[in-house]
């Protein structure tokens, strides 16, 4: 049963024995024969939908709000509220975003911690109540602005470690939560629970164990105040490529010995995550085209004792750069790799090559250092995994317009779409062999779509 969000009017339904990139090598055919050439994006939905489907399996008690600020895409939008997911979101913008396409106040969280007065008065005139907090300042505005709010008191990670960086801008540090809960009992501000969040760069799984003992530690100081906090938000930082340096499925088995321990199923917590690049990194490709090159002559980039059949180097201008979609390489800190679309000849000379963008700064600079056959304007390139902070970090600098987007979705990503809403936990084993005949659960499907096994359990240390 569906409801009602995604339509298969939004997407290319993509037919068995058919796949994404094959409609990206007719996307180019057809972009090829016009006079624009302008780069685009083709996206994946169905990469979406089993992302959502392995979060499910592998953290079964926690319940995703996907991350808006990571990409507001409105296919991305309405795959995941047709999916069930609920929405943290950091502005008016997003909120409004999300409540566009029906999406109820209840299944947003509004996150940013420091908010400005005249969006908690609209977070709360567009009944978005439950809300996140971390300084005295901010609970006197909410006070006075959203009496109703249902406040997330937001606490520091490890500042200590790498993987923490958020945590000198945004969070309580512990020695700090009492007096807060304190301060909101004066002012008569309802709190509900508490949330963290580790940052996605260079991430420790055992981040999310201190994180929530440190949670359980502030669910202790509100119960001796005599609160009753009953919503724990673990945050985001989940890798969203399998070249990660740590699979998803290991940070999910050491969050849930962390829950079992702190947070055991049955204690009345609920409890929320906050994905962002997990959904959405891999089910964006960017195709651009070659516009401009540039040969340089080896002997001014390198030493004397090259070889001569490598004395040049090659610059390309493409028609998409740093302030658009290659924005990911500086707020996600990616190193995006190209693929040259068309086949080379057998074995063709490599030469030095570096990337730049088509904007009048001089910093526009994708990539280099990377060996490329010769390429030619209007030569076309793809980069994978550009779904995470790239569309949504874009600007128009130079007056360069984003890219177009073409959504896609295989029919057994479709099928699975149709059944899941309704089942976020996932059936015991048990009950999963007695009630799943062909195509009566999505979890079958669910099997199709996420191949990569669950680790076993982690050891708390």
């Amino acid at each position: 049963m569906m409801n009602g969000y995604l339509d298969e009017s939004d997407f290319t339904m993509v037919e068995e024995g058919f796949t994404t990139r094959d409609l990206l090598d007719n996307l180019l055919m057809e972009v090829s024969q016009t006079t624009s050439k302008g780069a685009f994006f083709v996206a994946d939905l169905g990469d979406v939908v089993k992302k959502h489907l392995r979060f499910l399996k592998a953290l079964p008690h926690v319940k995703p709000f996907y991350a808006v600020k990571c990409n507001g895409s409105r296919g991305v939008v309405r795959t995941l509220a047709e999916l069930g997911a609920g929405f943290d979101c950091a502005s008016k913008a997003e909120m409004a975003l999300v409540q566009s396409i029906g999406v109820p106040p209840a299944k947003i969280i509004y996150t940013n911690p420091c908010k400005q007065i005249s969006q908690i008065r609209y977070a709360a005139s567009h009944g978005v109540q439950l809300m996140a907090f971390d300084n005295e300042v901010e609970l006197g505005k909410v006070a006075r602005s959203h009496p109703r709010a249902r406040m997330v008191l937001c606490i520091a990670t490890d500042s200590s470690r790498p993987s923490a960086s958020l945590s000198v801008k945004f969070g309580a540090p512990l020695k700090s939560c009492r007096r807060l809960l304190e301060m909101a009992k004066e002012m008569n501000v309802e709190i509900v629970g508490v949330s963290f969040h580790v940052s996605g760069g260079g991430i420790d799984p055992q981040a999310f164990t201190r994180s929530i003992a440190d949670a359980r530690l502030v669910f202790e100081m509100g119960a001796e105040l005599g609160y009753k906090l009953c919503l724990l938000d673990i945050g985001g930082g989940f890798p969203g490529t399998e070249n990660s340096s740590v699979r998803f499925e290991e940070i999910a088995a050491t969050i849930n010995s962390a829950l079992d321990l702190y947070f055991p199923e049955g204690c009345g917590v609920e409890i929320i995550a906050k994905p962002g690049r997990y959904y959405v990194a891999s089910a964006f490709t960017l195709a651009v085209t070659v516009i401009s090159k540039q040969e340089v002559p080896w002997d001014l980039l390198s030493s004397d004792d090259e070889e001569p059949s490598r004395k040049k180097s090659f610059l390309y201008y493409i028609n998409d750069g740093l302030y658009g979609s290659f924005s990911c390489i500086f707020f996600d800190h990616t190193c995006p790799t190209p693929v040259l679309h068309k086949k080379p000849c057998p074995d063709p000379p490599l030469f030095s090559s570096s990337l730049w963008g088509p904007s009048c700064d001089g910093q526009d600079r994708i990539a280099d250092g990377l060996e490329l056959p010769e390429l030619q304007v209007g030569d076309w390139l793809t980069f994978e995994n550009m779904g995470a902070y790239s569309i949504a970090a874009a600007s128009s600098f130079n007056g360069y317009q984003q890219p177009q987007i073409s959504y896609a979705m295989s029919r057994v990503a479709w099928e699975a779409l149709q059944l899941l809403p309704g089942k976020l936990a996932q059936p015991e084993e048990e009950d999963r062999v007695r009630v799943c005949t062909p195509l009566s659960c999505g979890w079958e499907i669910a099997d199709i779509l996420c191949i990569t096994p669950v680790f076993a359990p982690a050891r708390i240390t």
